[in-house]
């Protein structure tokens, strides 16, 4: 059954938006009477059937309901500066909404290479992995904040950051635990600066190891995702 996202799935009849109508009718075909699945990114899922076959506005009749349980026992929120190269953080953003991810932040070091994010792009790209994925959640993504803000207003309980400076560090996989919320910190290409880390540590913050190889910042962020759906799933 062909797969589709609508954010608003609280009346009966309801409209692919454009693009998902120019998909429906034009690229498959679809035609009055087809069922598809639709998810509305917050975890509902429905089954309707075409009525309005309109390549523009594809009107859809709801005609069952379910709401999907959480899909993990514990809730991951990544914050992570993005690279200089936007196709990068994109890369990170896709592969982790199909692995699992409850939040992510872009936040703004000292070091960082970009400061500026496109939130309706990120959102695209995590609504694209979404149905890809086949899934009914999509991510929380909040735009561009501060570190300082971000260490200070956080609220998660279990905190950790992945920082390249020669220290004691436990693996991350050590740090994690089922039923808790979990936020990793992962820096830009030249690392968290002495002040960040120190700020970090001094908020509660426990630095961790993503293992023995030096990781570019993408790389780093998706491992934490990866460990801790291995770890907790």
């Amino acid at each position: 059954m062909h797969f589709f996202y609508q954010p608003d799935l609280t009346k009966e009849f309801i409209h692919l938006d454009e693009d998902e109508s120019k998909h429906a009718i034009r690229v498959l075909r679809m035609t009055i009477g087809e069922q598809v699945e639709v998810v509305d990114g917050k975890g509902q899922r429905v089954i309707a059937e075409v009525t309005n076959d309109h390549p523009k506005r594809c009107e859809l009749r709801i005609v069952s309901r379910k709401t999907d349980a959480s899909p993990r026992n514990y809730y991951l929120h990544v914050a992570v500066a993005p690279t200089k190269s936007i196709d990068r953080i994109e890369w990170f953003l896709e592969k982790a909404v199909e692995i699992g991810i409850d939040e992510v932040s872009f936040v703004e070091c000292e070091h960082s290479e970009r400061t500026v994010v496109k939130l309706e792009r990120m959102e695209k790209v995590a609504v694209s992995a979404m149905k890809q994925s086949q899934q009914s959640r999509i991510p929380v993504i909040n735009e561009v904040r501060q570190y300082g803000e971000l260490i200070s207003s956080t609220t998660a309980e279990i905190k950790l950051i992945a920082h390249c400076e020669d220290s004691t560090k436990n693996p991350i996989q050590s740090k994690l635990e089922k039923g808790k919320s979990i936020l990793v910190l992962v820096g830009p290409e030249g690392d968290f600066s002495s002040d960040e880390i120190n700020s970090a540590l001094a908020k509660g913050f426990e630095p961790v190891s993503l293992g023995e190889t030096r990781l570019r910042t993408e790389t780093a962020a998706l491992y934490a995702v990866i460990n801790a759906a291995i770890t907790l799933g």
